[in-house]
């Protein structure tokens, strides 16, 4: 394995110098054991232990531009096609992915199926801090500090790229680093395009509040070949050792967990979800966040309508006739970007408006491209995708030396089907019309997947179109988060399971009665914006796809942001559902109340329907239970034994009004 890598395109020695710490082994031409101290790393505050590694490994690259870091991608004779591979002991040489270089950017492939996806169980906890998370030396039997000291001394042997980021952006986001064997440099590569790449040039003084140490061959020797992605909580740095090399569960969702993680101890949280600002034909805006589950319609609530070829809007197709219900729509809104996965809700940003508060919690998008099966799918990312402004990071899509990548054209895994995981990372600012600054949110809307139900076979599927809620019932919506129907994420049956507090625990490295609590009080701190529940997939026996999602967001921005009239609304035969709409009309059209009231559908009717509210309610029953702590907020254990107890709607708008 060659680690004499040049550092600098050009091979001036200058700059070599400038970007290289190589050390006193007679490595590199370093003549008579001297080093040569990057000038770089002292901007930067290290522990003892980080500087032993520095200073004993085969030598350090601080990249200074993402260009400088994309040259590296290739390998030290910056081949089109170049293979990952790493020593493992016991297994000698072990390839785990191909990097080539294409027109647009760099084409990661895996080996094995299993990289190309994220391990959903691959979160382990190593301090003793409170968590509700699989604790390391619980699971494996022995305490994560001698890994730890494993991990490091591997390090020495290897040589490295230290690239400070921001976790979080780099407007408001905090100071991390890097720490990356260069073989794999295409990771650090990723990383500086979904953070914030930090010019060690312009820092001063820079300590990192989080650190994530990337050790691939690990994952082989200790861990069966399985994704583990281990928290280390210190008191000043939150360490995260990531033993694989797929982005997912370290570069993307490991940055997720330290904003979670700091938010736990500062008092804010970084919600799960999509926001865009709609602007209706008419020139009125509103400012719409869309959280729930994975499959819930965050990515879909930024896309625009989808119509048929005529221009028509398919609304529902009945799942037991096959009748196809359309409607015909005029002009729609306009959709400005905020954030298409993580909202960071900094203190500082809240102000007087009584509503949230947020900002784009990343620099670029992880974009899962299944959807995108040939030309003209997406034109937007397509475009961006195609010819974009900068090289940049492509999985799990076939890549040609010098060609133009085509995010429609996937990797096949080795059944012979496309890799159901494709990604692009997209720059969010190459995103059209992005949306810059922070944005007060005018409605909180949480979407689930329905299952199809009828009276024949009921099931949850019960939801209208749109239903607008108290505060109480939005938060115990977040504290279960239904993963619901035919959800692309779970490959074992389509039974109904919680995702956890705020749909984003999976991530969270803590105590999930501390993110209820914070979630309480952002609640409760934003009385001037609103909630709804939207679903997806089904509406009683009609299947509907993403339109109710599409209709209720064009109905809601032009109405000022769900300022709707008491005489539109009726309470919901289930009281989870809060209110429901007694009528709608969208472009002139009227929606008939079959969509809006599933009880009044006659292939489920009102014994279909409390059938269906029955299993809706029994889960939240069962999900909730786990809340009941001490630590609970005394606002929140009232909301939950009104729930636990029957309560009417009426009962909940008496602990949180609904504002309308």
């Amino acid at each position: 394995m060659n680690n004499n890598w040049p550092d600098c395109i050009d091979g001036d020695e200058a700059l070599q110098q400038a970007h290289r710490w190589t050390l006193g082994k007679g490595a590199d031409g370093v003549k008579g054991g001297n080093k040569q101290m990057n000038p770089l790393l002292n901007k930067f505050t290290f522990t003892d232990e980080l500087k032993d590694v520095l200073e004993n490994c085969k030598g350090v690259s601080v990249p200074t531009s993402k260009a400088e870091l994309y040259d590296m991608v290739f390998g030290p004779e910056h081949a089109d096609v170049y293979d990952v591979i790493f020593d493992v002991p016991g297994k000698g040489p072990v390839k785990e992915a191909d990097v080539t270089r294409c027109k647009n950017g760099a084409s990661v492939n895996f080996v094995e199926d299993y990289m190309r996806r994220r391990e959903p169980d691959c979160m382990r906890i190593a301090d003793d801090k409170p968590t509700d998370k699989k604790r390391f030396a619980d699971v494996y039997g022995y305490p994560f500090t001698d890994l730890r000291r494993e991990t490091m001394e591997w390090f020495k042997t290897q040589e490295l790229i230290l690239m400070p980021f921001n976790s979080g952006g780099n407007i408001y986001g905090y100071g991390s680093m890097l720490v990356c064997p260069k073989q794999c440099a295409f990771f650090a590569f990723a990383l500086a395009h979904l953070q914030g790449f930090v010019n060690a040039e312009e820092s001063e003084g820079y300590k990192p509040r989080a650190i994530v140490y990337v050790a691939p061959p690990f994952r082989h020797t200790h861990f069966e070949g399985k994704q583990v992605v281990v928290h280390n909580r210190l008191d000043d740095c939150h360490e995260v050792f990531s033993y694989n090399l797929y982005p997912g569960p370290s570069a993307k969702k490991g940055v997720y967990s330290v904003l979670l993680d700091i938010g736990e101890q500062e008092g804010w949280t970084t919600c799960h979800t999509s926001c865009g600002r709609l602007v209706t034909p008419y020139e009125n805006e509103m400012v719409i966040m869309h959280e729930g589950a994975s499959g819930g319609g965050k990515s879909e609530m930024l896309q625009d309508i989808a119509r048929e070829p005529d221009g028509r809007v398919l609304l529902s197709k009945n799942t037991v006739t096959g009748e196809e219900t359309y409607l015909n729509m005029g002009a729609t809104c306009s959709i400005e970007p905020v954030c298409d996965d993580m909202a960071t809700c900094y203190p500082q940003l809240q102000n007087n408006s009584g509503k949230l508060v947020l900002v784009d919690g990343e620099d670029g998008w992880f974009l899962r491209m299944d959807g995108v099966t040939h030309y003209g799918c997406d034109p937007v990312y397509e475009r961006i995708c195609t010819e974009p402004k900068e090289p940049l990071c492509f999985f799990n899509m076939e890549g040609h030396p010098g060609a133009t990548l085509l995010i429609w054209e996937h990797t096949l895994d080795s059944n012979g089907k496309p890799c159901s995981n494709p990604r692009a990372i997209v720059p969010r600012w190459d995103v059209p019309h992005i949306v810059k600054e922070p944005v007060e949110i005018d409605v909180r809307s949480f979407g689930v997947r329905m299952p199809p139900s009828t009276r024949e076979n009921p099931n949850y599927g019960i939801m209208g179109m749109m239903h607008i809620i108290p505060p109480a019932l939005a938060w115990l919506w977040r504290l279960v988060a239904p993963r619901g129907f035919n959800n692309p994420s779970i490959v074992t049956g389509n039974e109904l399971k919680s995702e956890g507090v705020g749909s984003y625990w999976p991530f969270a490295t803590g105590l999930r009665v501390k993110q209820a609590n914070l979630l309480l009080e952002q609640i409760m701190n934003s009385p001037n914006t609103r909630y709804v529940l939207i679903p997806n997939q089904h509406i009683g026996v009609y299947k509907v796809g993403f339109a109710a999602e599409w209709i209720s967001r064009e109905y809601l921005a032009r109405h000022g942001g769900a300022k709707i009239r008491r005489e539109h609304l009726e309470p919901a035969r289930c009281p989870l559902l809060g209110y429901a709409m007694k009528d709608m009309t969208i472009d002139g059209q009227r929606i008939r109340s079959k969509y809006l009231r599933v009880d009044t559908q006659d292939r489920v009717g009102t014994d279909g329907y409390d059938a269906g509210a029955k299993i809706l309610t029994d889960f939240f029953r069962k999900e909730l239970a786990k809340f009941d702590t001490p630590e609970l907020d005394p606002r929140g254990k009232q909301i939950i034994d009104c729930f636990m107890k029957g309560g009417t709607l009426a009962d909940f708008e008496a602990i949180t009004p609904t504002n309308l």
